[in-house]
């Protein structure tokens, strides 16, 4: 029993310092995941571990969707890159099960706490780059660099810091609105971050994170005011308008990044080499290989290969493409309408779990997460990225937790 405690004790604060790492080291995260691997792979209790895995529909549907990346491995004719993807899709297939056997409840407000630790100090340090105090070429003392002192993005790209952001503000949010025993310092401590962290947002150039955010903002409200669908309805429509207009006239970066849109959008027939040209693009093109392919796709690997093809027809001037920049074109094209199937019942059952949980929180987030990622898969593969995929899941183990039955 000592053993067993000490081992549980370790696990947690390994988890703890993984929330930590998380969104600031590849490479520090990833040692923390292989050590709880290795230790997760040669621990025992392999009953009990199947036992949870196997009452979890959300895990069953995460277990499947990567098997059918596995099985379509069959039928692809570039085995390497199948291989790869499979590599990326990991994450569903023995990390959310790992995740899931150890997370223990009364420690999830130390995942959090850690979690959103981490992402206040990425945010400060945004902030030196943005004032320049640290300079986004050299960084400090050689680390630390930015993508620019105009989008000051410190240990990710702006497509995965913005999101991650999202979840941290929400968290503060709903801190903030709807637990009524936050002392007095923490309320303002909240407050204060929940401002920064949103000044954060539209101070970098992440359009799907800061989409994800807006959204967010509306279910935040819609959670806040419950039944009453009407007077929620009437504060989003003031609320984020208010927010978006005040962002436009207080940011350059956001305005540019709202105005290139805009102008992507209207000279897409005489300009398609833009960011939402491209991805236009990208998911016409990959239309003709899913009309060819419906149901099964064109297998796991075989994404780049048979781009490459329609793209020398329908745009020979456009680069190729290794993924559509839009998670349901890419899982329709590899796997057809069953992978597309696949995809969406993680998220059904991550719905549908959401409702059975009592803790406000877990109840609300685990609505939150699954409805915002359904959002931003339209702008990207947001379950391919280390930062995003890793963030997902971990979430996922303990929201969708059935903790009274383990």
């Amino acid at each position: 029993m000592t053993k067993g405690l000490s081992l549980d004790k370790f696990y947690q604060y390994l988890l703890i310092f993984l929330a930590f790492l998380m969104p600031l080291t590849v490479s520090g995260a990833n040692t923390v995941i292989v050590i709880i691997c290795f230790i997760w792979l040669f621990s025992g209790d392999y009953k009990l571990k199947l036992t949870q895995i196997i009452g979890s529909k959300v895990l069953i549907a995460s277990l499947i969707f990567f098997a059918l990346h596995v099985v379509g491995l069959i039928w692809t004719e570039d085995l390497l890159w199948g291989l790869e993807i499979v590599h990326k899709m990991w994450y569903f297939g023995l990390l959310f099960p790992i995740f899931y056997t150890i997370v223990k409840e009364p420690y999830i407000k130390y995942y959090l706490f850690a979690f959103i630790l981490a992402i206040a100090f990425t945010a400060t340090l945004s902030f030196l780059v943005w004032f320049g105090v640290i300079d986004p070429e050299t960084g400090f003392f050689g680390l630390l660099k930015a993508d620019n002192i105009d989008n000051p993005n410190v240990f990710m790209s702006h497509i995965s810091y913005n999101p991650i952001l999202t979840i941290a503000i929400y968290l503060l949010l709903h801190e903030i609105f709807f637990n009524v025993n936050l002392m007095k310092l923490k309320f303002f401590l909240y407050s204060f971050f929940s401002v920064v962290f949103s000044i954060n947002m539209f101070i970098t150039g992440g359009r799907a994170g800061q989409i994800m955010f807006f959204s967010m903002i509306a279910i935040l409200i819609f959670q806040f005011f419950n039944n009453e669908k009407i007077k929620a309805l009437i504060v989003v429509s003031i609320l984020i308008p208010g927010i978006f207009f005040t962002a436009y006239q207080t940011s350059s970066i956001f305005e540019a990044r709202v105005n290139s849109v805009i102008s992507d959008i209207t000279i897409f027939s005489d300009n398609q080499y833009t960011s939402t040209g491209l991805r236009i693009t990208f998911a016409v093109n990959s239309w003709e290989i899913i009309k060819k392919n419906p149901f099964i796709g064109v297998g796991s690997g075989d994404f780049p290969a048979e781009y490459k093809k329609v793209n020398l027809i329908n745009t020979p001037s456009l680069p190729n493409a290794t993924n559509p920049h839009n998670m349901y074109v890419l899982i329709l094209v590899q796997l057809g309408l069953i992978g597309l199937v696949s995809l969406l019942s993680i998220f059904y059952f991550q719905i549908k779990q959401s409702f059975l949980n009592k803790n406000r929180l877990r109840r609300d987030l685990g609505l939150a997460l699954p409805l915002l990622f359904l959002v931003i898969m339209f702008s990207d593969s947001y379950l391919l990225g280390h930062y995003t995929t890793l963030m997902y899941i971990f979430f996922s183990s303990f929201l969708y937790k059935n903790f009274e039955k383990n």
